[in-house]
């Protein structure tokens, strides 16, 4: 498996946060989102997706690929994730535009083997970017959790289904030069941000995770990343 951002059963997982085969068909889910204001200057987003797809077995079960050790993950995009240590990798997302701001965040996560699949944990987040972007990286609270999980029930079955389910949270105090801005706004459009972000990663996370799995499965054992940074 690998992590968006790779490893076993994080590998599954990561292939973090960011996310092409014959082999699997994707449903085009929904994100559910919502927001709420905490205090007139603090600002809060919620995004979740759940992204599930078709995985053909091959030689090697789906199951045994999602139970791998953290040590054989791949990290499957060198060029966005970065292994930190055996289950902790640095992930940089791509830069987005926030109102006239352009922000990178730059993810620290952790990954947790499960019973079929793993879960992938924010531990920290950096924002790199203009100087009042990288001023708000003390005054903002964010917390990400991806379970990455494949139906162990069918282990006999020729076709499984891998599923990433992640939500995303972020509290933020607003900047003084937006206070001017309803907060309902900012909520607004942080959220899209947020759905946006998901939009784009968990199908790419999910297409690597299966392609590293074929890989694995067809016997390479180079555990080689497989994406270019490019969405």
């Amino acid at each position: 498996m690998l992590f968006n951002c790779s490893t076993s059963n994080t590998i599954g997982c990561f292939n973090t946060l960011g996310l092409q085969s014959a082999f699997y068909q994707s449903p085009t889910p929904k994100p559910s989102l919502r927001a709420s204001v905490a205090s007139p200057h603090k600002a809060r987003f919620v995004a979740r997706r759940q992204e599930t797809v078709s995985v053909r077995q091959l030689g090697r079960p789906l199951t045994e690929y999602m139970s791998l050790p953290a040590s054989q993950y791949s990290v499957l995009d060198a060029e966005r994730i970065e292994r930190v240590d055996e289950n902790t990798f640095r992930c940089y997302v791509y830069r987005f535009k926030f109102f006239a701001f352009e922000v990178c965040p730059v993810l620290l996560v952790k990954v947790e083997e499960q019973p079929n699949g793993c879960c992938i944990k924010l531990l920290s987040c950096k924002l790199e970017g203009s100087p009042i972007v990288s001023a708000q990286n003390d005054k903002f609270d964010a917390s990400m959790v991806n379970r990455i999980s494949c139906s162990g029930n069918q282990v006999n079955s020729s076709v499984q289904q891998l599923t990433s389910d992640a939500i995303i949270e972020v509290s933020v105090d607003v900047p003084f030069a937006f206070r001017p801005i309803p907060v309902e706004a900012i909520e607004s459009t942080g959220t899209r941000i947020l759905e946006q972000i998901l939009g784009l990663m968990l199908p790419r996370f999910m297409a690597q995770l299966v392609k590293d799995y074929q890989a694995w499965a067809s016997g390479d054992a180079s555990r080689q990343p497989l994406g270019t940074g490019q969405i």
